[in-house]
């Protein structure tokens, strides 16, 4: 089985072999070549000691980016290449870095260190493929399964547990029975785990295609970290509208929704404070005012949590907010909702209400969709064909009041405001003329009351 490598990749691997050392590509890279991929990074292993690799290629810049733990990086053409020494590994007692890294010149000591069998093979040209724990079959079959005993593997570093998740629903893989039932036994683990370290894995797995499974599957695992989840559980929400529980439903529309992590982040925390805010009229059936706005600031507490991004959690929360205004394809209305949200926004909470909306009962479900199609239609009509609807697209400006005589901010803000809403309504066409002519009608009624 052939690789092609590249040159840099290679002029690496033949440096090394020159100054008589292994060297491999290995891990994520060779795994991706071998499922027809283009790796984003090329990681390299091999028999000389960081102190050697930095020595042969000592023309070249390098960088000590985890000399400890046997890794260098080589810079070439601007691009880090990370070498790392053939090491077995001591205990890990922060469940991330292992207390001791013993340097080795044996290749399968440094694969069986290795978290999944897919991840633990390596190539050069004149091996070929090395595969010393059935990861080319793990492959074929598409099965995430741990090198070794897997609960030896997830106590040595808990994020693991979160990786075999991402990787099943990347990969559209199934999880080993011995991987998986070591993942829910060892999920408190990931209570040590950095918050960074979680972020980062979470929404590559909410943007996998397989992330419905594995959310259903593993939810145990995710209530973790986002222990608010727990609520919605088996939540019957008691309602015509709806066929499934809260969290079922919440599953279903993150796999209704582009694999986008905004999106994926806002359908997975979109219905979470339903659970708090049930209310039951008199013929018991369950409603859920509010929802959105407690929702939302459930949410902005659980990613502040995870330390994700402040612009981040600012949308996410924005569209949970507005998740359950009811759009209709009103040119006026969406004009004004255009003026307050912007296009981008708008275009989200509708592709938000879809698959929301395809989460839920076959209850009137057509003509919802073909409401939501409708709204959709008519924001890309308005927007494609340059329509007015924000203030920054009117004819005139707070330039042209000042110069007006209007010389106060909230004066300004209130006329330009008003000569919006006539040119969204309609009365007004947007024409500068017609504008200044009306702003000057406004501010006389203004200066006579």
């Amino acid at each position: 089985m052939r690789i092609i490598l590249p040159q840099n990749v290679k002029m690496i691997i033949e440096r090394l072999r020159s100054a008589g050392h292994d060297c491999y590509a290995v891990g994520g890279c060779v795994r991706d070549c071998l499922r027809g991929l283009e790796p984003h990074d090329w990681d390299l292993t091999t028999s000389a000691t960081p102190d050697e690799t930095q020595a042969i290629f000592s023309d070249l810049k390098t960088v000590d980016i985890g000399k400890r733990y046997g890794t260098v990086a080589v810079i070439i053409d601007g691009k880090p290449y990370e070498i790392t020494t053939y090491r077995s590994d001591g205990d890990y007692s922060d469940s991330r870095h292992p207390d001791e890294v013993i340097f080795t010149g044996d290749l399968r000591d440094d694969l069986s260190r290795r978290d999944f069998t897919v991840n633990a093979m390596a190539y050069n040209d004149e091996k070929g493929l090395i595969d010393c724990f059935g990861g080319i079959d793990d492959l074929k079959n598409g099965v995430i399964r741990c090198v070794g005993e897997p609960d030896k593997r997830f106590t040595e570093d808990a994020l693991r547990i979160l990786r075999a998740l991402r990787f099943a629903s990347v990969l559209g893989f199934s999880i080993e029975p011995e991987t998986s039932r070591a993942i829910l036994k060892l999920r408190d683990r990931l209570k040590e785990i950095a918050p960074e370290r979680i972020q980062t894995e979470l929404l590559k797995l909410l943007c996998g295609d397989n992330a419905g499974f594995i959310l259903r599957r593993y939810r145990t695992v995710i209530a973790v970290f986002i222990p608010e989840l727990v609520g919605t559980f088996d939540f019957d929400q008691n309602n015509k509208h709806h066929n499934r529980d809260v969290y079922r439903h919440i599953v279903a529309s993150v796999q209704n929704i582009d694999p986008d992590p905004v999106l994926r982040m806002t359908m997975l925390l979109h219905d979470i404070g339903k659970p708090l805010t049930e209310t039951k009229d008199r013929k018991g059936v369950s409603h859920y005012h509010n929802h959105p706005t407690v929702g939302a600031a459930m949410s902005a507490e659980i990613l502040k949590r995870l330390r994700y991004p402040a612009a981040f959690t600012s949308e996410v929360c924005t569209l949970i907010t507005n998740h359950d205004i009811r759009f209709k394809p009103d040119t006026v209305a969406l004009k004004r909702y255009l003026s307050v949200f912007g296009v981008e926004c708008m275009l989200k909470l509708c592709k938000i209400q879809r698959a929301d909306l395809l989460a839920q009962s076959m209850y009137k479900r057509e003509e919802k969709l073909s409401n939501n199609t409708a709204v959709t239609d008519e924001l890309n009509r308005i927007t494609e064909s340059g329509e007015c609807y924000d203030l920054r697209m009117l004819a005139v400006n707070g330039s042209d009041l000042i110069h007006m005589g209007v010389g106060s901010g909230k004066m300004i803000g209130d006329i330009l405001g008003e000569l919006l809403e006539k040119v969204i309504t309609g009365e007004l066409n947007n024409d500068r003329e017609a504008l200044l002519e009306e702003a000057q009608s406004i501010l006389q009624t203004k200066s006579d009351d």
